[in-house]
């Protein structure tokens, strides 16, 4: 079994401890945007003089994976390829997983573009025999050489055509990954063209929404976790205390300040959360290995936020790293949902 088998297995049995608190590394900004995945390079004086390149962001990765504290590394399916070519993923303790589909409101990194305005629409790039064994029709008993995990997305806007076709899409995806063995955690996100839904209706929405799309499916069709948004420790309670056996994780949203990392990383937690699936804030910090380190002192309650935010900031300067905010400023909660 993996690590991430054993976390699963101890939180599904109701053994869970805080260490069994799964942090995942999501490095799929490619199937969103393009030249921009990587995020800004900055000179010395902390300038914005370009962006990152391909190289660069699969160096991260490599870095993140050869640290060895996350649980999962989702990345596009063309990464994980390169990844494996590597040799990164041999005799590590680090999850692959990759991006499964790509609807079309999760192409807000493209430059110029106006798709997240419409309502989601969806799209798979991925073909799932290759992503998992390399060949379009394997032979039974043939090894995996890719990985057998996989992100879904859903996003649910309160228009019956829309969401139907992504139900649709859904149930399409489900049919093929269970032909071969495929396996999914599914992420819904909060609607990004919502009708006839006021902003205080959206988290009660959401989890109505997810629970629904679920209830028709048998345990071998189900994901094996959630990535939600979190909507405040209210609605998340909620959906925790309704059916324990849904283990749930939080998307990260937004880079935010570091005090917002960690206090979402805590609250999600405190709240029933058993996951963080971290994107932007973990590629944007001056230093991911670093937060990382530091949001698994934070999820194992071996610090609390504001305590982890100082720590950061001293390894910052430890290292010689110019910190993008002075420290009373990174210790501000920004992000209104966590206030």
């Amino acid at each position: 079994m993996t690590r991430l088998d054993q976390k699963l297995a101890r939180i599904q049995s109701g053994d869970y401890r805080r260490r069994d608190f799964i942090i995942a590394d999501a490095k799929d900004g490619d199937m969103g945007s393009g030249i921009t995945t990587g995020g800004p390079r900055f000179d010395t004086e902390g300038r914005v003089i370009g962006w990152k390149t391909r190289r660069d962001y699969l160096d991260q990765i490599k870095a993140v994976v050869k640290q060895d504290i996350v649980d999962i590394m989702l990345t596009s399916v063309s990464n994980m390829e390169i990844l494996h070519e590597e040799g990164v993923y041999k005799d590590s303790a680090v999850k692959p997983a990759i991006r499964a589909n790509d609807a079309t409101d999760c192409w807000g990194g493209i430059r110029g573009a106006t798709y997240p305005k419409y309502p989601s629409r969806p799209f798979r790039t991925a073909v799932l025999s290759r992503v998992m064994y390399g060949s379009l029709e394997p032979e039974p008993g043939q090894p995996i050489t890719g990985t057998d995990l996989g992100l879904y997305s859903v996003t649910f806007n309160n228009k019956l055509d829309d969401d139907i076709r992504s139900l649709d899409a859904f149930t399409a995806f489900r049919a093929e990954a269970a032909k071969i063995g495929f396996t999914y955690f599914l992420e819904v996100f909060n609607p990004n063209a919502p009708q006839d839904l006021s902003p205080d209706a959206i988290p009660q929405f959401l989890n109505d929404c997810l629970l629904r799309c679920l209830s028709g499916l048998s345990k071998a069709d189900r994901p094996r976790f959630l990535k939600i948004p979190f909507n405040g420790a209210q609605a998340l309670e909620e959906l925790a205390a309704y059916d324990p056996s849904v283990v749930i994780g939080v998307l990260g949203g937004g880079a935010g300040t570091t005090r917002d990392t960690f206090e979402l990383l805590f609250q999600a937690e405190r709240s029933g959360a058993r996951l963080a699936l971290f994107g932007r804030k973990i590629n944007l910090a001056e230093s991911p290995l670093a937060l990382i380190g530091m949001m698994r002192r934070v999820a194992d309650g071996d610090i609390g936020p504001a305590e982890a935010v100082r720590a950061y900031h001293g390894e910052l300067q430890t290292a010689g790293l110019r910190p993008r905010r002075s420290l009373a400023a990174d210790l501000e909660i920004t992000e209104a949902v966590l206030r």
